[in-house]
């Protein structure tokens, strides 16, 4: 391993820097979509399951303001921010002490970076999921509006286990950054080290198009524990196995796959941009700040 190497390395910085980076602009790019997103999956709204994503966009525009479509946006992006600091430092530290990288090796890499992430940030998703929908009529006003101030408003109303909701799905998920970044790595080895920022792009969004049609079910309910579902006849604190077995029961399998198309517009676009920056941060950083000496 080189001074340049490590867990403690000015280099895993880097590509934790240059993956905040890019998950923060792709996230202020392509908020609408996470807002069209998360009202599919959590409100009922029948006449707009078989509408595209564009078409939703603008109803909710032209209804509600065009404010709403960057409702609850900064927590959102001060969550991203942590979250892909935390994995990317996580991914890159350890592939540090790992020879001859493998599709296997970049799995169970991704997945034990994804588990720390889930554990570490959690809490942070939770608040922000339920502030995408506050002020809307059809859900229950909340008593907070910041991070910070739903951190401590959920932990003193629902106690500490409430701000780990949804860690179950969370934790199966992070097959899907591990599956994203597996096959992105792996087509980055088998094409070469001199790939311009176009294939960055398509080598971005053709991983998480895959990692995210196989794990969309668990995406769904994720999202559903995280806020709370409006299900007649289920209890309000239902696990994800009794959530997907109403589902399946009550809407069919197609149930667990509302909203698809678009996360898949969202997640496909965010991931092909934020390849791309991180790919060019991390290039910047390396030819212009990186120092002579590296403190581990």
């Amino acid at each position: 391993m080189t001074q340049r190497e490590g867990l403690f390395s000015y280099t895993t910085l880097t590509h934790a820097i240059a993956g905040a980076t890019g998950g923060v602009l792709a996230t202020m790019m392509f908020y609408p979509l996470e807002t069209v997103k998360s009202r599919l999956q959590i409100e009922e709204n029948q006449r707009r399951d078989n509408q595209n994503s564009f078409k939703i966009m603008i109803e909710l525009a032209e209804e509600e303001g065009v404010s709403t479509l960057y409702r609850g946006m900064l927590p959102v992006v001060q969550s991203v921010c942590v979250s892909s600091f935390v994995y990317y430092y996580t991914f890159h530290g350890l592939k540090t002490f790992v020879k001859s990288p493998s599709v296997s090796k970049d799995l169970i890499l991704g997945i034990v970076a994804g588990s720390i992430n889930v554990l570490t940030t959690t809490p942070f998703w939770v608040v922000n999921t339920r502030l995408k929908m506050k002020g809307l009529r059809s859900f229950e006003p909340l008593r907070y509006s910041s991070l910070l101030g739903g951190l401590k408003r959920i932990y003193l109303d629902e106690g500490l286990g409430a701000l780990w909701r949804g860690t179950g799905p969370s934790l199966l998920l992070t097959c899907n950054p591990a599956v994203q970044f597996a096959i992105y790595e792996t087509l980055k080895r088998e094409i070469g080290s001199n790939l311009s920022a176009i294939h960055y792009f398509f080598l971005g969004a053709f991983s998480k198009c895959v990692a995210t049609i196989l794990t969309y079910p668990l995406i769904f309910i994720q999202n559903l524990q995280r806020h709370g579902h409006k299900y007649k006849n289920l209890k309000a604190n239902a696990n994800a196995l009794e959530l997907i077995l109403y589902i399946t029961r009550t809407l069919g399998i197609q149930g667990l796959y509302k909203g698809l198309e678009a996360k898949l517009l969202q997640s496909v676009l965010m991931a092909a941009f934020v390849f791309v920056t991180y790919e060019k941060v991390k290039q910047m950083v390396h030819r212009v700040l990186l120092p002579t000496k590296l403190v581990k």
